[in-house]
């Protein structure tokens, strides 16, 4: 046999070995996926929005507040326990932003304008009266680019362990999903990254909610298991890879925000440093209403679900003037 058939048969064995790792883990994919959509399935409304399918729920009557989720998270991470010790005088609102959950991404790329120009299209199509937003890290600095871009569809931000800084290094925790490449992201997410999200899920969970621990029954009732699947993982790269293009022109406007806003960070913040992204914007927002809980890490609203009730209301008073002073 000469070197070049030797050549050829290697070149067959390699590529048949590639096709059947991939044909494997794409099995493993849909099957993981088929169990988490079973045990955590779409429960909540849908509308559509500029050709997104989204997913949202909502409870209480009163003025709008809308929650939004942060990166390679859904409308779980606001839903419960937040949503359900609230209260019932607000109306809330919290959603599974394009791509991620159970919404769909019908075009785009995930830049911040972009979901910004979403966020202002879905308070129409709700015809809501100028919601206060709350963000929960990057659905925070979502909220940011909203009232920089439609600051007339917005009264207010309560923003819960915000990304405000742009980067110039992605964060190694986060490396494994950028991924600049859209069509190497399509085929890891339908390879390979779910399985590995499973097998990885106790330390990403560690990292998240660090110094505290995530509740027990996080991966059902707390939805979690909603991410183990192709689109959202896909959704989540395309939401990191997409900062690079405009978080820095957002982070040199924030002066120009004139509403009521306030900030709620985590002193143990292990993915977000509270001192960059939180005590550095004393002085970039006017008026700016910024509260520190000790010893609290990502996840302040599962953490101290009380103090974030309270702060949310406390900038909702504010947002909405339920508590104007009295002349005299």
């Amino acid at each position: 046999m000469g070197f070049a058939s030797v050549l050829f048969w290697l070149a067959v064995v390699v590529v048949t070995a590639a096709l059947l790792a991939t044909g494997f883990f794409m099995h493993v994919t849909r099957r993981i996926s088929r169990e988490a959509e079973k045990l955590v399935p779409a429960a909540g409304k849908r509308i559509r929005v500029d050709g997104h399918d989204i997913h949202y729920v909502e409870s209480g009557e009163g003025p709008a507040i809308l929650m939004i989720h942060g990166l390679g998270g859904h409308l779980h991470h606001m839903r419960r326990p937040l949503m359900e010790e609230f209260g019932d005088d607000y109306r809330l609102i919290a959603i599974d932003r394009p791509g991620s959950g159970y919404s769909t991404r019908a075009r785009g790329d995930g830049r911040l304008s972009q979901q910004a120009d979403f966020i202002a299209r879905f308070i129409d199509e709700m015809k809501l009266d100028r919601p206060l937003i709350v963000g929960h890290s990057l659905g925070g600095t979502v909220a940011l680019a909203t009232a920089l871009r439609h600051p007339d569809k917005v009264r207010g931000l309560a923003l819960l362990a915000p990304l405000t800084q742009a980067y110039s290094e992605v964060p190694p925790e986060f490396a494994p999903l950028y991924i600049p490449n859209p069509v190497m992201r399509r085929l890891i997410a339908q390879t390979v990254a779910v399985p590995m999200s499973a097998k990885n899920a106790p330390r990403t969970l560690d990292f998240v909610f660090s110094p505290q621990k995530p509740p027990a029954d996080f991966a059902v009732a707390g939805g979690a298991l909603a991410g183990l699947r192709p689109s959202h993982i896909y959704a989540t790269s395309t939401d990191l890879v997409a900062l690079r293009h405009d978080l820095a022109d957002y982070e040199n406007r924030y002066d120009e925000i004139d509403m009521p806003v306030g900030i709620l960070f985590g002193d143990k913040d292990r993915v977000l440093n509270h001192r960059r992204h939180g005590l550095s914007m004393r002085d970039k927002i006017r008026g700016l209403d910024l509260e520190i809980a000790e010893g609290i890490g990502h996840m302040p609203q599962y953490a101290v679900t009380e103090q974030v009730v309270a702060f949310i209301r406390r900038i909702a008073d504010k947002a909405f003037d339920t508590h104007p002073a009295t002349a005299g």
